[in-house]
């Protein structure tokens, strides 16, 4: 929308130029005042149209699955966690920078909720399956004393203390990326952008509840929510 804005106010520009040399002296004189005025009258509407674009997330009809499809997946077979990655794969520089202290989390599938379980497990096959992308558990179960520890971290890391998070009560994990071997979570990468889309779309499909519609968002972040594991509503 924007590139076609743009394209527009250029032949407006153009075509105001071309005009100008058939007009008498005085109007080309004032020609600069006058691209000056249309400049003022389009340019607002052109930053309106480019923030416009930032919204969170947009998905495309052909991301949606069958809800059939994902119900038969919910209830047939239990899916089989992938098998753990090499510790090596959670220390590099770049994952240390973005996420601290991830190396001492826990990636215990057998932690999670058997139902949370199922469903991030038929997430991961479709975003196989059906995209290319291989998701990595980064964190599942939180004991509250790491919970306690990355609330200190400050509220860009959570705003959850102990037993706040559904992570507690292994409803709760966070995913990235895996691309050539290397583990990908960055926001500013394109295609883990990309992934981030369309994981949320199975997951909220699946009925988890995912981090990127909240307010503060957090894009590899799902969950399960049970009224009876957080009575106060808190996440």
């Amino acid at each position: 929308m924007f590139r076609d804005a743009t394209r527009r106010v250029l032949a407006g520009f153009r075509l105001v130029r071309n005009c100008g040399a058939g007009i008498s002296t005085p109007l080309i004189e004032n020609r600069p005042v006058a691209i000056s005025a249309i400049a003022l009258a389009v340019l607002p509407p052109l930053v309106v149209i480019t923030l416009s674009q930032r919204a969170i997330f947009e998905f495309a009809p052909d991301t949606a699955l069958p809800d059939r499809k994902i119900a038969a997946l919910l209830s047939g077979e239990h899916l089989t966690p992938p098998p753990p990655l090499p510790p090596a794969v959670f220390a590099t520089t770049e994952v240390e920078m973005l996420r601290p202290s991830l190396g001492s989390a826990s990636r215990e599938w057998n932690l999670l909720d058997d139902q949370f379980r199922q469903r991030l497990l038929t997430v991961f096959a479709l975003l196989a399956e059906q995209h290319g992308y291989q998701a990595v558990l980064l964190e599942g179960y939180r004991n509250p004393e790491r919970q306690a520890e990355l609330l200190l971290r400050g509220p860009a890391v959570t705003q959850a203390g102990p037993n706040m998070s559904y992570h507690q009560h292994g409803l709760a994990a966070d995913v990235a990326f895996l691309r050539d071997g290397r583990l990908v979570i960055s926001e500013r990468d394109p295609w883990a952008m990309r992934g981030y889309e369309l994981y949320g779309a199975l997951a909220e499909a699946t009925g988890l509840t995912w981090g990127g519609r909240w307010k503060m968002m957090d894009l590899g972040h799902v969950e399960l929510r049970r009224r009876e594991a957080l009575p106060d509503g808190r996440s």
